[in-house]
């Protein structure tokens, strides 16, 4: 069988533990556009592996020279979270909160290291002292959602992707993880809608369409994931993953559940005017 390969940690939640258990993150999930102030822009950021090695080298040695110090700290945590060593970002984003217990750039990185280790409790109680209700942050709550997802919260994650939209209309990394969260909800029609707008967007990347294609495979849309997958993978890697998807629903009962409607009240979908 192909081996799939799954950027957000509840899209692959869906595969590797059904309903059961949303902990654990997957390489790449991270959106480095999410620190404000006086932290360099993310994008400056190298995407090639080996470069982004050689730039976390460089990070650290700075980092070593001030242990704790705001900048460095961050920069050095989202390039370790980067390489999917987020224990490591944890510790050294753990310092630079001790140091600064009430800065909110330094909380909103601690929260996010802490959410890609799976240490979920602590990750929801941080990031919840990360902003003020007169100065809310759109992606910290983004990152709410997912925790919330992740611990089984459905409504309450539905709740901060919402209240996330209200700041930063048609955010296309907020309406992704909402579609996701549908997607949990049994509400794959509803996720397949929040995904397209999404994905529409300017600032959609391939873990998004990734994230279409897989909810549009839960549908039984395969040949529609398969166009979707085409815009990042050649077309026989893009035939190959859907086919992985199709084999994985076929055997995994809680994927096959997700099919069924959802009992009870159903988290709310994306409004129109969420999309912006």
């Amino acid at each position: 069988m192909p081996r799939l390969s799954f950027s957000h940690p509840i899209a692959r939640a869906l595969f590797v533990a059904g309903l059961a258990t949303l902990a654990a993150p997957l390489a790449g999930c991270h959106d480095f556009g999410d620190v404000t102030g006086s932290i360099p822009a993310p994008g400056s950021q190298p995407t090639d592996e080996a470069r982004l090695r050689a730039y976390a080298e460089e990070l650290g040695k700075r980092y070593d020279r001030n242990p704790g110090e705001k900048t460095a700290s961050i920069e050095y945590a989202r390039a370790l979270r980067a390489l999917t060593r987020y224990n490591e970002a944890v510790a050294v984003i753990q310092t630079a909160a001790i140091k600064a217990p009430k800065d909110f750039d330094v909380l909103s990185e601690y929260g996010k290291a802490l959410a890609d280790a799976g240490q979920l409790t602590q990750a929801k109680d941080v990031l919840s002292h990360a902003y003020t209700p007169d100065n809310p942050r759109w992606d910290v709550m983004s990152v709410q959602g997912t925790v919330a997802d992740r611990l089984g919260d459905h409504a309450t994650a539905m709740q901060f992707y919402h209240d996330a939209l209200k700041i930063a209309p048609g955010e296309p990394s907020v309406l992704a993880n909402m579609g996701l969260s549908l997607a949990l909800a049994k509400q794959l029609p509803e996720a397949e809608d929040a995904l397209k707008q999404a994905v529409a967007s300017p600032k959609a990347d391939a873990r998004m369409r990734g994230d279409l294609a897989l909810v549009l495979a839960l549908e039984g849309k395969f040949s529609d994931a398969e166009t979707v997958g085409r815009a990042d993978l050649s077309p026989d890697a893009a035939r190959a993953n859907v086919e992985a998807i199709r084999q994985m629903i076929a055997q995994n009962d809680s994927l096959r559940d997700l099919r069924k409607p959802a009992k009870g009240a159903k988290p709310k979908p994306p409004k129109a005017e969420d999309a912006g």
